[in-house]
């Protein structure tokens, strides 16, 4: 049955990567990808703060394997990010990719940190 509610999740959390995706696109027509990076915080914070909640109040493994692996794997795109680098290196937009590897990867990181520490109050 948790494959179920993994799969569900996960679906919730593609379809509302499509919809956050689609609004930042739309308000920021740029050529960086804002709307992946600020998927994959928001992801990750999500993510930190689910595992938090699990840690450090004993909330039950299963919200954050379903919420974790399910909503936030769908919800989030290490493959998208690392495509977006690839085609900004292609167009020798060589600051954009370094910015968009490195500053991704740190973002993500600070984002699942401050949301394990939000659920550690």
């Amino acid at each position: 049955m948790m494959v179920v509610w993994v799969a569900c999740a996960g679906s919730l959390g593609a379809v509302a990567r499509f919809v956050v995706d689609g609004a930042i696109r739309h308000r920021r027509n740029t050529e960086f990808p804002w709307a992946t990076v600020m998927i994959n915080v928001t992801g990750s914070l999500i993510l930190g703060f689910l595992v938090g909640v699990v840690l450090f109040h004993g909330a039950p493994r299963e919200i954050q394997v379903i919420a974790g692996v399910g909503f936030c794997g769908g919800y989030t795109t290490f493959s998208t990010a690392s495509m977006e680098t690839i085609r900004l290196l292609q167009r020798r937009r060589y600051w954009a990719g370094l910015f968009n590897a490195i500053g991704t990867l740190v973002l993500t990181v600070a984002a699942a940190a401050a949301g394990m520490v939000v659920a550690a109050l």
